[in-house]
């Protein structure tokens, strides 16, 4: 299980691009992802993790670089990376914008007191920069900031004496603007050299009018706001669109597939073996007898009769052809990606081909699930009484839809959920949109996206040594095609799904 508990920063550093704060507190209550949460003194294992924004793993910021355990809890100081979110957050934490800290982290022991949780031994998993910490008042205590121009010095009066030199980057050779013209500027400056400087700002992107904008940097830099704010105009992204650069983001968004194989998880797996489209599973279906005997009398006897199941290997393949020019000349991570998205397509066909090889030969529950949690609940208790009478072994985990995931984690049995994420017990509050592994009426819940809606086949209840899927490992294929200088990949593999006991999977097929 884990929960997320918001903290706040205390101090950010431009110049060093760090942020420092409280992370944990001890036993001090919090609302956490789960509900109210306390963490004893001295309960995180602590180790190096990933700043990250707003919990979203796609997102790092920054890395952690120290840390203090005190008797009060954990202070952290992170490095923020040299990009656009990087340097957004800083100034977001400087302005008071975004100044919390939110920990997240894998808890290992807990009890409940009064409703509650007090973590008593957790492992750090990542902190977050966040908007709202979890105590209003605790909010940005000090902030070390400067120019990215500035670079920082010792002596406050070695500053102030030097603040009236022009630096090295602001001596500007311009052939287009009278000299005089910036001699004057510099001068008209100088009476303004004792004016405070800001404590964070940012420095323009780009030029406008050569010697008007040589002005105003000069005058900006020594502290004039009227300066300032022209600066800011001749960085107006309207007038200037054409100089500004569009960058392009390394990160993919992918909202149309992903590797979930929720089905197969469900079932037992092992290896393919290494040749053949078909092999063969001996099954008994005769078993030997013992029954009661009187003395003297005949034993029961009964002879084992086997049989062999034929099970079929199949190939699914998946093939992109693009041009020599693309490989050679883009990013190398296309090809890493590219890979990466055949796999996910395997992983949904593969999952497609598993549900319609149970659904061929599963049993039909005579319950009908559904709408209420006594319903659902009385075909969890049917379908289990059914893989056991079929295969002599435990049901052990169900697989829903999507649409039956969500109607089932709104129910619940006089107050108590029927569906729990990780906990042991049904704890109010232990459930969230992410929870797609949980447990139901003592199954482990898988959900696949091969199954739909919350009628005939949208739930299955499975005994996973009565249907195993098998295999091979995945292979890729690279060719050229030398007509036209095209490169073909093929992304392949083989698979099989034995149903070995047939009566030890059940569906709501017909329920």
């Amino acid at each position: 299980m884990k929960v997320n508990m918001p903290m706040a920063v205390t101090a950010a550093d431009t110049i060093k691009r760090t942020i420092t704060g409280t992370i944990v507190s001890w036993d001090e209550q919090g609302n956490t992802s789960v509900g109210p949460t306390v963490f004893a003194k001295d309960s995180i294992e602590i180790k190096p993790v990933k700043l990250l924004l707003e919990h979203d793993r796609t997102r790092p910021i920054g890395k952690m670089v120290s840390h203090n355990v005190t008797s009060s809890g954990i202070e952290a100081t992170f490095k923020i990376a040299n990009t656009m979110a990087g340097e957004d957050a800083l100034v977001e934490a400087t302005e008071g914008l975004r100044d919390g800290f939110s920990v997240g982290a894998q808890i290992n022991e807990w009890t409940n007191n009064k409703g509650v949780m007090q973590i008593t031994s957790a492992t750090l998993d990542e902190v977050s920069l966040v908007t709202d910490p979890a105590i209003d008042s605790a909010r940005v205590a000090e902030v070390v900031a400067a120019s990215e121009n500035e670079a920082p010095k010792e002596d406050s009066d070695l500053a102030t004496a030097d603040s009236d030199k022009p630096t090295e980057g602001d001596q500007v050779s311009d052939t287009t603007a009278p000299a005089p013209a910036v001699e004057e500027a510099v001068e008209a400056a100088k009476v303004e050299a004792a004016a405070p400087k800001p404590a964070f700002y940012t420095t323009p992107r780009l030029e406008f009018t050569k010697a008007k904008y040589l002005e105003n940097s000069i005058r900006a830099a020594l502290g004039d706001d009227d300066a300032r704010s022209y600066l800011r105009a001749a960085d107006n992204t309207t007038d200037n669109a054409g100089f500004i650069p569009t960058p392009q983001s390394t990160t993919l968004i992918n909202g149309v597939a992903n590797g979930d194989r929720g089905f197969i998880d469900a079932l037992s797996r092992e290896t393919l073996a290494a040749s053949g489209m078909t092999f063969e599973l001996p099954r008994i279906n005769t078993a030997p007898t013992v029954a009661l005997t009187n003395e003297e009398g005949a034993p029961s006897e009964t002879d084992m009769g086997t049989a062999y199941i034929s099970v079929d290997v199949k190939k699914f393949a998946g093939q992109q052809t693009v041009s020599v020019e693309l490989i050679d000349r883009s990013s190398p991570a296309f090809f890493s990606e590219l890979v990466r998205q055949m796999e996910f397509a395997y992983a949904k066909a593969t999952d497609a081909y598993a549900v319609t090889r149970a659904s061929a030969t599963a049993t039909a529950s005579t319950a009908k699930a559904g709408a209420t949690a006594a319903n659902y609940l009385a075909f969890f208790a049917n379908a289990a009484k059914n893989c056991y009478t079929g295969s002599l072994g435990f049901a052990r985990n169900v697989v829903v839809s999507p649409d039956v995931w969500a109607e089932i984690m709104g129910l619940n049995d006089n107050g108590r959920p029927i569906y729990i994420a990780s906990n042991p017990q049904n704890a109010g509050g232990a459930l969230s949109p992410l929870s797609i592994r949980g447990n139901v009426a003592g199954l482990d819940l898988y959900v696949s996206r091969s199954l739909s809606g919350t009628g005939d086949g949208s739930i299955y209840v499975i005994n996973p040594d009565a249907l195993t899927f098998y295999e091979s490992p995945r292979l890729t294929l690279q060719t050229n095609v030398i007509a036209s200088g095209q490169i073909s990949v093929m992304y392949y593999g083989y698979a099989a799904v034995a149903p070995k006991l047939p009566g030890g999977y059940t569906s709501n097929d017909n329920a």
